[in-house]
């Protein structure tokens, strides 16, 4: 059967992509997690953190991520007052650690089987049940996922492609807006290539394991299994920087 992907733009001046955060300490990866993107499609499609049926159809697809920008790691802290101590006989302040990636730009591509299936998620993506966020609720989009197809509008991700996901990370334009850096990426010879983290099978050799497959998002009972993926790069080809976002479909 031919393979369908889903380019989407995560682009936000803060984002966050924590899988191993524990208590006091909240981390962020260095790219989009599954669990993360499977949260921003559920939350378009109005699933309930709870829907574990609906859940696991959306985490068969296969996500691959170009880093379009790498982001800055940083780091602020929340204090939270009146927690309740260990031994039960006061209160304390609370404070955590919390890291976001600033500045991060993401090409994030979903591949599947069924054509339907990607276009319902690509109308809830643009008229989404709940609001979007990119791993906290203060962090917002800032450009639409995907192109409504309107002329002037935003460079951001083409939606769905009758393309396989290897080839959207080869051939998509580079996300990157700023006329300054595309400027001066198109007169460099030694460009940077872009560095990707795709889907892969368990036997595949660079294979590297993440605890970030959903399995349920209630508050309650959050679980998780894991996922193979393999880091590779693509050429920031003179195609990607002048191609015009247009949908290739």
């Amino acid at each position: 059967m031919p393979a369908y992907s889903l380019a989407l733009c995560f682009d936000a001046p803060m984002q966050s992509w924590g899988t191993r955060s524990r208590g006091i300490i909240r981390d962020a990866g260095k790219e989009p997690s599954k669990s993360g993107v499977i949260g921003v499609l559920g939350a378009a499609l109005g699933i309930p953190r709870d829907n574990r049926e609906a859940i696991a159809r959306l985490a068969q697809l296969r996500m691959a991520v170009r880093v379009d920008r790498e982001g800055i790691l940083e780091r602020d802290y929340h204090t939270v007052q009146n927690v309740p101590t260990t031994t039960g006989t006061g209160h304390r302040t609370a404070v955590s650690h919390r890291y976001y990636l600033a500045d991060a730009l993401f090409l994030v591509v979903l591949e599947g089987e069924e054509q339907e299936k990607l276009d319902r998620i690509l109308a809830a993506l643009q008229k989404p049940v709940w609001p979007l966020f990119l791993g906290r609720r203060a962090f917002p989009p800032a450009r639409p996922l995907t192109t409504s197809g309107q002329p002037n509008e935003p460079r951001t991700g083409l939606g769905l492609l009758k393309q396989p996901i290897d080839w959207v990370l080869a051939n998509h334009p580079w996300l990157e807006d700023r006329a300054e850096i595309r400027a001066a990426e198109r007169q460099r010879n030694d460009r940077s290539p872009l560095r990707t983290v795709a889907d892969c099978a368990p036997s595949d050799p660079a294979a590297e394991t993440r605890l970030d497959l959903p399995i349920s998002f209630a508050q309650s009972d959050r679980q998780f299994s894991t996922r193979a993926v393999r880091t590779g790069h693509v050429p920031l080809t003179d195609h990607l920087i002048t191609a015009e976002a247009t949908s290739c479909t």
